[in-house]
Parts: structure tokens; C-alpha cells; sequence
């Protein structure tokens, strides 16, 4: 479990922070019964997933292998 690594990128940690911000804004709003402020929640969220796509393609992200999760790229040994 601990050799892949998934997740553990500052792209993937960046993304789900701003998400959970957008979460708990849009959270606020709607217990506030303010639908503006849960469109600027879910715009929030949204921003997280293209800010940590936008990152990962900066080389911020995990590398992409080939093949299934956990498998050793052919020609190399652990």
C-alpha cells in the first residue's frame, strides 16, 4: 500500500484543500438558505479540480505509469 504513493503529490493536496473550502462555503450558504453563496461553494470545488489538473500538468502531480496499480513496471525489480 505504502509503495504507490497515491495521492501524496502537493497537486493532490492542493486540490482537495481548495475543494474542501468550496465544500464548507457552500455548506454555510445553504444552511444560511443563500443560493448565491452555494453557486460560489460549488464554483469553489470546482476551481479545486482544475487547479490540481492545471498542477499535475506542471509536473507538481504523480508520474503516469502503465499498468494496474501496485505492478512493477516491466524491466525493473523492487
Amino acid at each position: 500500500m505504502s509503495g504507490n504513493s497515491h495521492g501524496h503529490t502537493p497537486a493532490a493536496w492542493t486540490g482537495v484543500i481548495i475543494a474542501i473550502i468550496g465544500f464548507c462555503i457552500g455548506g454555510a450558504f445553504m444552511v444560511m438558505a443563500q443560493p448565491l453563496g452555494v453557486v460560489a461553494g460549488l464554483v469553489v470545488i470546482a476551481a479545486g479540480g482544475v487547479v490540481g489538473m492545471a498542477m499535475r500538468a506542471a509536473g507538481l502531480g504523480q508520474p503516469k505509469t502503465h499498468g494496474y496499480a501496485g505492478q512493477q513496471p516491466q524491466g525493473q525489480q523492487s
